[in-house]
């Protein structure tokens, strides 16, 4: 829970292991706070995403690693997020404006946006993972999800225990995007598509809600999920997981289990100096 880790297999086979601490106020009280963490939380896979993202690259490509500067990591944060909402915030406003002719109501017509939004990012999942790399991603993926699983329920952490378990998680980060897909509809059904101002300024600046109502809800299903009920809600984000994982090859496995062991052997290392 302290640190995070990046495992990489390089042009020669070696698995290199890169383990930090999460920076302080990732893992500070505020994250205990219901809502507030939700944001904490984007931010957070925000930010060791991108620094996760330079070191595997170069690990990859058998480069030296240059950790990138602030700026470095803003403005590629910054390109990011303005992609992120132009594609799936703002294009799906723009094509269902020819929907309030056809419905002549606000309602069916935020309902008509928010299905072209839900379509929109279920293609784009569905057509990056056509690409080579694009479904080795998804492989790694799925050995995360696997290890995970194995270390949830207290498995040692080997090729062959990890290869019992599902590729889908409950608490998969493909799945939160699909419920704030989902959650961005219930809430921009009731908001007014006129004046212009609001309905365009609602769809960026209740991003922080829906981030937010949507990681409650993630962290909710998988929490109970020996509760029938949370079960079954959580069967679209799984079946969502069919599109984002693969099954992965025992080396896979391998580098996942090496990030796994390296982020808990941290965490000890860390519990036996307070101890």
């Amino acid at each position: 829970k302290e640190h995070f880790s990046v495992s990489v297999r390089n042009p020669s086979g070696q698995i290199i292991t890169q383990t930090k601490s999460v920076p302080s106020l990732l893992s500070s009280r505020f994250k205990q706070i219901p809502f507030i963490r939700g944001i904490i939380t984007l931010a957070e896979t925000l930010i060791l995403g991108m620094d996760a993202l330079s070191f595997s690259s170069s690990i990859a490509s058998g480069e030296e690693h240059e950790k990138p500067s602030k700026f470095s990591i803003a403005l590629m944060l910054s390109i990011s997020l303005t992609v992120a909402i132009i594609l799936f915030f703002l294009l799906p406003l723009i094509a269902s404006t020819p929907l309030e002719g056809m419905f002549g109501n606000d309602v069916a017509s935020n309902m008509g946006e928010g299905v072209i939004r839900l379509s929109i990012f279920l293609l784009y999942v569905f057509l990056i993972g056509l690409m080579k790399d694009i479904k080795r991603v998804y492989m790694y993926h799925g050995a995360e999800h696997m290890t995970v699983h194995a270390q949830e329920n207290n498995d040692p952490l080997s090729i062959e225990n990890v290869r019992k378990y599902n590729t889908a998680h409950p608490r998969c980060g493909t799945a939160f995007l699909l419920t704030v897909m989902v959650v961005s509809i219930i809430i921009f059904t009731f908001i007014p598509r006129d004046p212009v101002w609001v309905l365009y300024g609602s769809r960026i600046l209740l991003i922080p809600v829906i981030a937010s109502i949507s990681y409650e809800f993630i962290r909710m299903t998988g929490k109970y999920q020996s509760i029938s009920l949370f079960r079954a809600v959580s069967i679209p984000n799984l079946m969502m997981q069919k599109l984002t994982t693969r099954e992965p090859d025992d080396l896979q496995i391998e580098v996942a289990i090496e990030a796994m062991q390296a982020a808990l052997d941290a965490d000890k290392r860390i519990c036996n100096k307070v101890d």
